[in-house]
């Protein structure tokens, strides 16, 4: 097959353009090409291209021919095109949607954590200015040490300071201005804490009004530590200072640093509490949200100028290994404010999650968290923000791709499925019309084969089949008139056996018998011997099919002839075994038991030659009927081991008191022994207690 294809005309033409090209080509090195020979170098190129094509499309019919010549290979295609692809795109979806979903929940905890961490240093800033407001000037740096030492054994980078303030805070009313002696005008700048990850500031920025200010800051958290004198911290002191430009990749620090003032109308002195977002903090957040937060740098584009701070000093506490385990990645953008000119942007924080531990937290939270923004200078982020998109926007429009990607391959996929099953569904039809020729009686028709795959074999066997339909024809009338002669035997026997209930006064009497094939060995019959006497027989011949049935029209016979000849139940079955032993084959034997009711005495007499047992219900006594199992004994008819006398030895005849409501249910094991689709069998427990439960009912 490839040398045929590399013989072909597209080949050839192929060869050709190209050894014209080459040619053309030469030409044009060594001298200026003609016109006619660009364009006998045109037609070469045409030549190549139409060649190529044709190469192409004769390629992919024999791989095609090859591929799909198997029906198995065409439907795994299909199922490739129609049920894998979208399978692997269904779950890219939401897997997607699960990233948006806990990127965005891990992203607000952290920003609802921040936020907390705000309040927190708002109402520390406030008490601090009330507590200074309340002893004046005479203890600043004490009452400063104090509340520093108490908030370090939470916070251990807290810092505080408390800055001259110059610009007046007018109150609504009179009412709201407290006595104005109780205020000063500190001398200079008063601190508590180390201040390593900025110079304190000496003064409130002018942007920040009368109600303070809570907010996110940054710092310097990569720049070296050294190098930095006395003088050049003083002057960092008086002067406030903002971070020197850095990269957009350089790692920064976070803090939170809140703002607040004493009740006064014209306030001289402002209190300023910064909270590092340091390695203590970052645990409680992992503690509390199962959410680690990790590098911060600034967003790529920001264009704010410089955040807050100098380079910070000191390494972060190498945390240990069992805390760096969070599988999965995620993004947070947090919005933050320029010290001096009050400008807001956006940091970009890179945060570890675990799916387990924050759906740990969320199960057993018993609180929910709230979101408030009261004061208008307050910087904390309504939503994840890049200029006027949002991050869980982009998530959003990915996840709109991959649903217009999904419907694209799903189109594409339809219409392959399709083509795919043309091919199958037209080599069917034509086999469905075949079929539909023979079903009239038309055995010369013969399938056009089109194609040579799988389903062109198929149709070729198909055509070869038929020559043997009219024996297969003759075989299935031979089955149907051996199927219409055991109906008719079915009947027969079901005619040997009585019709209906039996009108006995004082006894009512009821029986029914489906044999497992069309003919079977279970007998039963109802014997009036008098007025007052009433024969109940119950018998199964071993085995199943004709045999069974002949012999249980034998033993109906006998049956009718030794009843008017014994009143004795065992007399009768004695003398059955004695005619039954002569006739019966000798792999083949009879169960049976036989009654005879008497009215008159309002007795039962019965033997059982190993039949079943017979279940007995008691009347209604006053107590609760509980069924009992009734069974003398007695072995089964037709054994040939001796001339009748074990039998006759074993063999025992009981007679029992009938009273009023008492119900005798005489049975067979194909009833006991009938099996579910488990292999159960039905079992005597269960038909003693559907008796037990119906017994009310008429027989």
């Amino acid at each position: 097959m490839k040398h045929a294809l590399i013989r072909t005309l597209s080949v050839r033409a192929i060869v050709t353009g190209a050894v014209v090209k080459i040619a053309v080509a030469a030409l044009g090195l060594v001298a200026p090409v003609p016109s006619v020979a660009r364009a006998i170098d045109t037609v070469a190129s045409v030549a190549i291209g139409a060649g190529g094509v044709y190469f192409l499309s004769r390629g992919l019919v024999l791989a095609k021919q090859r591929l799909l010549w198997r029906v198995r290979r065409k439907l795994i295609i299909s199922y490739i095109f129609i049920g894998l692809i979208p399978a692997f795109l269904i779950v890219a979806f939401f897997l997607l949607v699960g990233l948006l979903l806990f990127s965005t929940f891990s992203s607000y905890l952290v920003q609802t954590r921040l936020q907390a961490l705000g309040d927190h240093a708002a109402d520390l800033a406030e008490s601090v200015a009330l507590d200074v407001q309340r002893r004046g000037s005479r203890d600043v740096a004490g009452v400063l040490a104090r509340r520093h030492a108490a908030e370090a054994r939470t916070f251990p980078g807290v810092a505080m300071a408390v800055v001259p303030l110059e610009q007046p805070c007018r109150r609504r009313s009179a009412a709201d201005e407290p006595d104005a002696s109780l205020d000063f005008e500190p001398r200079g700048v008063t601190v508590a804490g180390a201040w390593s990850h900025a110079a304190p500031p000496s003064e409130v920025p002018a942007w920040i009004g009368c109600e303070g200010f809570r907010g996110l800051l940054a710092y310097s958290a990569g720049a070296e530590s050294g190098g930095r004198g006395e003088a050049d911290h003083a002057a960092a002191i008086a002067v406030p200072r903002g971070l020197a430009p850095t990269g957009e990749g350089a790692p920064l620090g976070l803090l939170v640093r809140a703002v607040a003032f004493p009740s006064t109308a014209a306030p001289g002195y402002g209190v300023i509490v910064d909270l590092i977002v340091d390695d203590t903090v970052r645990r409680q957040l992992r503690s509390e949200t199962g959410v680690e937060l990790q590098q911060v740098t600034r967003v790529p584009g920001e264009d704010v100028g410089s955040v807050a701070g100098r380079p910070r000093e000191g390494r972060d506490v190498e945390r240990p290994a069992s805390e760096l385990a969070l599988p999965l990645s995620s993004v947070s953008f947090l919005a933050y404010r320029d010290w001096r000119s009050g400008r807001t942007g956006t940091l970009l924080a890179s945060l570890r999650l675990s799916v387990v531990e924050i759906y740990n937290r969320i199960s057993a939270a018993e609180g929910t968290i709230s979101h408030t923004d009261d004061a208008s200078d307050s910087v904390w982020p309504r939503g994840l923000v890049i200029g006027s998109r949002s991050f869980g926007e982009g998530l959003l429009l990915v996840l709109v791709v991959i649903g217009v990607l999904f419907l694209i391959i799903e189109a594409t996929a339809f219409v392959t499925g399709l083509a795919l099953a043309r091919s199958i569904t037209g080599s069917v039809h034509e086999l469905f019309a075949g079929t539909e020729r023979v079903r009239r009686g038309d055995f010369t028709y013969k399938i056009a084969i089109r194609v040579r795959d799988q389903l062109g074999e198929l149709a070729g066997s198909f055509n070869s089949m038929t020559a043997s339909i009219g024996e297969l024809l003759r075989d299935v009338a031979e089955k149907k008139r051996l199927e219409e002669e055991l109906r008719i035997a079915h009947e027969i026997q079901m005619s040997l056996l009585p019709s209906g209930p039996l009108n006995v006064p004082g006894v009512t009497v009821s029986a029914l018998c489906v044999p497992a094939r069309e003919v079977g060995g279970d007998y039963y019959d109802f014997l009036p011997l008098d007025d007052q006497r009433l024969g109940v027989l119950i018998a199964d011949v071993s085995g199943k099919g004709t045999s069974a049935a002949l012999y249980m029209a034998e033993l109906k016979g006998l049956m009718l002839s030794l009843s008017r000849i014994h009143s004795s139940p065992r007399e009768l079955l004695i003398s059955a075994d004695r005619i039954i032993a002569e006739h019966l084959d000798a792999r083949s034997f009879i169960t049976m038991t036989y009654a005879i009711v008497d009215l008159r005495a309002r007795t039962m007499t019965y033997a059982r030659a190993g039949h079943t047992p017979l279940i007995y219900l008691p009347g209604d006594s006053g107590e609760e009927r509980r069924v009992r199992s009734v069974a003398p004994e007695g072995m089964v008819l037709g054994l040939k081991l001796d001339r009748g006398e074990m039998f006759e030895r074993l063999l025992q005849e009981e007679t029992v008191a009938i009273e009023a409501g008492d119900l005798y249910v005489f049975f067979t094991d194909g009833i006991t022994e009938a099996m579910n689709d488990d292999d159960e069998c039905f079992g005597e427990m269960r038909l003693s207690r559907i008796i037990e439960e119906h017994a009310d009912l008429p027989s």
